[in-house]
Parts: structure tokens; sequence; C-alpha cells
């Protein structure tokens, strides 16, 4: 779930002093008249703030001044109840309110949406309703450190290390994230998982492996031509997230030769690495040392089965952190390793081959590779 302040510090950045032209105030949008939207029949599926019962923000919310660039999906480490209704899913808006509000001490409920695991919609962050309707930019919330400006948040009810969500979620998310890349201009390949940019559980294993199934849904419904989809869309981490992925990066950078610590912190050590491995590659040096595709491909070495050291470390590490508990850290490319490797290819729709070639370690670093999309 969530354990993150509400503003990231790149969000200020980015937007500068007074450059965030809206806020929330009370329970009111403070809006220019002509960035109105008007409320449309078509997103009435999803359950406003109002009519779920939120109480007001606690505290004037922001319009991010940077552009949307992806979603994050969460699970809610909540119980996974049988209770589908709808009086259900406005309760455990509220509640899911009051522990972000009171817990932790936040303006407003963390993440933009909610999905209930009977399947019911609902807004989270006020005024993320209405922003989605316009399209433009998003309420700046509190679901991801790094991403609050620019990530849409989508929580899921339940918890789901062990188990799978149920197929009325499923649905509802679909429609969900395929209405916000309709309004927001995004694709099926901007869709990660939290853990993606944060040391945390969340999603949940199991609810990972359905993230594949999840963008081809996704994929189907834009009508998305495979020659749209890059590649490889790798996830673009930088110095204001952490966590797993940014572990494989030091663990990739140390192979290379620099002096950085293998802990999941983006410290400046390893700003300092990326931006170096940036400039003797050719590559555009990033003044927040982003992992770019051209980083990532030029970083991560394409692995035989019979290597060892450093970047099989790597591998076995993020496989360990995704849910392949036979799989350990030895450095040594063994049979636990290969297996789910090939689990892990099969997944995301290559050929199981048990090797690492650049597509599988962008699939392996929670990017997204074009031939999921091609998986029947």
């Amino acid at each position: 779930m969530f354990d993150h302040p509400e503003l990231d510090r790149r969000t200020l950045l980015r937007a500068g002093l007074g450059a965030a032209a809206v806020a929330v105030v009370g329970s009111e949008l403070a809006f220019p008249a002509a960035a109105r939207a008007a409320s449309g029949a078509d997103l009435d599926w999803i359950i406003s703030c109002d009519e779920w019962g939120a109480r007001p923000p606690a505290d004037p919310l922001s319009i991010s001044a940077i552009a949307t660039n992806k979603i994050i999906v969460h699970h809610m480490a909540f119980p996974n109840s049988t209770d589908y209704s709808e009086e259900h899913a406005k309760q455990l808006a509220r509640d899911c309110q009051d522990l972000h509000m009171d817990g932790n001490g936040w303006s407003d409920t963390g993440q933009h949406f909610t999905v209930s695991r009977g399947g019911h919609v609902l807004e989270g962050r006020r005024g993320s309703l209405e922003r989605l309707q316009a399209g433009d930019r998003q309420m700046i919330s509190a679901h991801c450190p790094g991403e609050n400006g620019r990530a849409i948040g989508i929580e899921n009810e339940g918890t789901y290390v062990t188990d799978t969500p149920p197929q009325e979620l499923l649905d509802s998310l679909v429609k969900l994230c395929t209405t916000i890349c309709q309004r927001y201009g995004l694709q099926a390949h901007d869709i990660f998982g939290h853990w993606d940019f944060r040391a945390t559980l969340c999603p949940g294993a199991m609810f990972y492996r359905e993230f594949p199934a999840l963008r081809r849904r996704v994929f189907a419904e834009l009508g998305t031509h495979l020659s749209d989809v890059p590649a490889r869309r790798w996830p673009d981490i930088w110095r204001f997230v952490g966590g797993p992925v940014v572990r494989v990066a030091q663990y990739l950078l140390a192979f290379r030769g620099y002096p950085v610590p293998v802990n999941g912190v983006f410290d400046a050590a390893t700003v300092a690495a990326v931006q170096d491995w940036q400039a003797r590659n050719g590559i555009p040096v990033d003044i927040d040392a982003t992992l770019t595709a051209p980083t990532w491909e030029t970083l991560a070495p394409e692995l035989e089965k019979d290597a060892v050291g450093i970047p099989v470390s790597a591998v076995q590490f993020m496989l360990n952190s995704k849910g392949y508990a036979d799989v350990t850290v030895t450095g040594t490319y063994d049979h636990p390793t290969k297996k789910a490797l090939k689990d892990l290819q099969h997944l995301h729709g290559l050929e199981p081959t048990g090797k690492v070639s650049t597509t599988t370690w962008c699939a392996l670093v929670g990017g997204v590779v074009r031939q999921s999309f091609q998986k029947n």
C-alpha cells in the first residue's frame, strides 16, 4: 500500500514557483473558467467522491504542471473481502481515506482511483475524476514518490501476494486503464506496478503475473497497432525513486566498474555513475540520471546459461523479488534461475530459452516488450 509523502520534489522542481495553475481548496476545485470540463455521462460508471461520501481535503490540493506518462497499479493490502456490493465499495473508499488522512497525515486519499473486488470503480483523491474528464493534467497524488505528479495511481482492493484478483476486479481495471489511456494519450505499454519504482510487496506477486494479460486486454480495447508498440518500454527510473529496479541498475553499474552501493537507494553515487555511463557511451546525459532506453540497453549484458558473477546476481535478486522463492542470489546460473527465467519469458510471450537477452532484461526489470502483445 502507501508509505509516502504527497508532493514529490521533482514535481516542485518541474513546476517552479506558482507554475501549478490550479488548486483544490477544501472540496471545491479552483479552475479557470475555460479549464472546466463538463461532467460527461461516459464516466458515470466511476463513483465520485461526493457519491461515496468523501471528507473534504484537509489542505489545498494541486494539479500537476507536468504531463502524465504512465499508470501505476497497486493492491491495498486489505483483506480479500467476499462482499462485492457497491455499499461495501463505498465503505472501502471511506476507510481508505480515513487511513490516509488520519493515519498517514495526508491531505486526502493517496491514489487517484480505487477498484473494489466487486469491480466497482471509485474516485480517490478529489479532483481526479474531473481531471480525467478533461484529460490534460492530473492531480498531484501520494501513491509513489517521484511519480506523484506524472503517474495515475490505481488502488485495487485486496492482497495479492499469494492470491489472484477476482475477475470482476480485473474487468473493471481493464476498463479504467483503457479510459485513462484514451484521456491522457497513454498506451497499454505505459502500465506499471508499484514495485517497479519503490521497495514494496505491492502490487503482489500473483497480481503482477496478471499484468501481461492486463496490458494485452487494454491494447485490444485501444485498437493499438503492434507497430506502434516500442520493442522495449523500460521503466524510466530516476533519482527520485528507489526499490528493486534501482538495485538491479546498481548491480549493473558495479559490474561496469562503478563503486556504487547496491542498496536500492538512488543516491549521489548512483546518479554520478549513471550520468558518467551515459556520457561515455554517447547517450544524452539526463539531469536526473533517468535510465533511458539507450542507458539500459548498453548497461545490461546479454547472458548465456554458463554466465557467472554480478549480472547473474542481479537477475537472481530480481527474480526472487518477484516471487520466485526458489531463486537465491549466488552469482551462478543454476537450475532454479534458469527455470524461473523460462517461466518469466513464457509469461511475456518470449521464447523460453533461459538465457538473458536485452529483451528478457527489459521484462525482468518491470518493462514491457512488444512480444507480450503477440501472445495468445
